[in-house]
């Protein structure tokens, strides 16, 4: 080769390194920057075909680009084997003497004193006429990814890659034409191999820093919501899924959603995405949703699919942080409705101790003007217009005395006296009494009852006075009519009696005050407030619950759940 020959492949040999550096440091995704740096090295040294085999972290990259046979780069990416006694391949099976060729290159084992062997560790063929075992590594079809010799190959060389720390793989150019690498001028191709060695080292290194950025980023945006005790969970979630995108290597098509249980917190286009990676939620080790990146349009693959290694860690990490803080919350909900019954139950006790001492207080001095009222009443000669006041003192006398009655209810003074009865049957004895009132009123009556509703203990009047206040209360809320819907069911060990109305509903305050004795929304001479206490102290008396939901125009909702309480030896507290 001559000086001016010499020159100007150093000149171009530069010039392909400098301008793979450069695709290392534009940002590519792998795929792009081994693509187009096999292409720039085979048109620079115009090489008939370039291939690379490289392995990181479980992973086989392969780049084939043969001029003959496609205008671009080919990559194609496989898990390998796990076992360690599995040995890594780096040709396409094709033909075992040059798998094992390649072995031997990777290892650096191969025997220095045969003469196709470079000083450097480079297998170099001038002529493949000249080479006594060419047939043997044509021998057999190209089936799968890696190295492998096209037919009309003449001229091969095979380096070993490089990278700072460890060998990458392996790099293989090709020619038609015989002679076209020499083993004495192959330096130039060794500069050019370590150059690209460096340049995937280099580019993983960014990449790998870029992310952990990412992560980072994005594991500190969700830290910061989760210290924020301002925010409910529902706006934890839905900030997080907002968070997630940004931190994939393609942001601008990336999506989120977090779903847990039946809820759904998701960005822009999650409707959309065509591929997607996910990790489950677990607290409290059940798995109670998952969370999920995707891409609205394909991407090439990569790692996982079109993921990064670094972002199936980071969605997992994302994973685990969230369902940490969806613990957190849940305990931190159940702690304050627990506070909040707690502080409920102690009001209720300390004005049900008021009542009692009230209601004792008054029933021996409206007895007496009931006794005094009844013997005016009878006195002879008395005047029509007197014994007409009479009468009302004594219908007043007995209105105040069912109102004390009440009280002691609410206060649990009247002691329960539990029967067994079938829950449906007092509804429709109930009923029979209120159906006029539905067609006075204009609603329509729905029943759902459980026909293999079990018997349960309880006072039977008890739970009437019950039913009938909840049914009362949904009929003056629908004063233009509307649909009453009652239902029971069992669950487990109890009953369930759900009344729901299309009534005009209560507001938040409305509804955390509604079982407060004398809390009323009706007019002074409408109601004594007293109805909804009284219910819910002989639901409490019976050891059950009751539950309400309600929303201004939308009706409320209540439910009530009974212990069936069919043992005789029940306390009948």
């Amino acid at each position: 080769m001559s000086d001016p020959d010499l020159k100007s492949q150093v000149t171009t040999s530069r010039e392909c390194a400098r301008q793979i550096l450069e695709l290392a440091n534009s940002g590519l995704t792998r795929a792009s920057f081994l693509k187009t740096s096999i292409r720039r090295i085979a048109e620079a040294f115009d090489c008939d075909a370039v291939r690379v085999v490289l392995r990181d972290r479980g992973r086989r990259f392969c780049v084939d680009y043969d001029r003959a046979l496609h205008d671009k780069a080919v990559l194609d990416v496989a898990s390998e084997s796990a076992l360690p006694e599995t040995p890594p391949i780096w040709t396409t099976g094709s033909s075992q003497d040059l798998e094992e060729v390649c072995r031997k290159l990777v290892n650096s084992r191969f025997d220095p004193s045969l003469p196709w062997f470079t000083d450097s560790g480079d297998l170099c063929i001038e002529d493949s006429a000249n080479f006594p075992d060419w047939n043997r590594w044509l021998d057999g079809n190209v089936t799968g990814p890696g190295l492998h010799l096209s037919k009309d190959c003449r001229s091969l060389l095979i380096i070993p890659l490089d990278g700072t720390r460890k060998r990458l793989g392996l790099i293989q150019l090709e020619s038609k034409r015989a002679g076209f690498f020499e083993g004495r001028h192959a330096e130039k191709f060794d500069r050019i191999a370590q150059t690209f060695g460096f340049a995937v080292d280099l580019r993983n290194v960014q990449v790998a820093l870029r992310e952990r950025v990412k992560e980072l980023t994005c594991l500190y945006s969700i830290a910061r919501l989760v210290v924020r005790s301002d925010l409910s969970l529902d706006e934890v979630l839905q900030s997080a899924a907002e968070i997630l995108p940004p931190g994939w290597l393609y942001p601008d098509i990336a999506a989120a959603r977090i779903v847990l249980g039946n809820r759904v917190y998701a960005t822009v286009g999650a409707d959309r995405m065509v591929q997607s990676m996910s990790a489950d939620l677990y607290v409290e080790n059940k798995q109670c949703g998952l969370v999920e990146v995707g891409y609205t349009e394909e991407k090439p693959p990569i790692d996982e699919g079109p993921f990064l290694l670094e972002e199936r860690e980071l969605i997992d990490t994302i994973a685990r942080e969230l369902a940490f803080v969806i613990e957190q919350k849940s305990h931190a909900d159940e702690k304050e409705q627990l506070q909040a019954q707690l502080r409920h139950a102690d009001r209720l006790a300390t004005i049900g101790q008021l009542a009692a001492g009230v209601a004792h207080e008054l029933n021996e001095p409206l007895a007496t003007i009931m006794g005094f009222a009844q013997l005016a009443a009878k006195q002879a000669g008395i005047p029509d217009n007197a014994a007409r006041d009479m009468n009302k003192i004594v219908t007043a006398a007995l209105h105040a005395r069912g109102i004390i009655k009440e009280l002691l209810v609410f206060a649990r003074e009247a002691r329960p006296i539990k029967v067994m009865f079938n829950l449906n049957d007092l509804i429709r004895d109930g009923l029979f009494f209120l159906e006029a009132r539905f067609v006075k009123a204009g609603i329509s009556l729905l029943c759902e009852l459980d026909e293999n509703l079990p018997d349960m203990r309880a006072d039977r009047s008890q739970m009437l006075q019950v039913l009938t206040n909840l049914i009362v209360n949904s009929v003056q809320a629908m004063p233009n009519g509307g649909r009453l819907t009652i239902k029971t069911a069992q669950h487990e060990n109890h009953v369930q009696l759900v009344i729901i109305d299309t009534g005009c509903g209560m507001d938040e305050n409305t509804v955390k005050n509604i079982f407060h004795p004398f809390f009323s929304t009706k007019d002074v001479d409408a109601g004594t407030g007293l109805g909804l206490s009284v219910v819910h102290g002989i639901v409490a008396s019976h050891q059950g619950r009751i539950e309400v939901e309600s929303r201004p125009g939308r009706g409320t909702r209540f439910c009530l759940t009974l212990p069936l309480n069919t043992a005789e030896s029940t306390s009948e507290s």
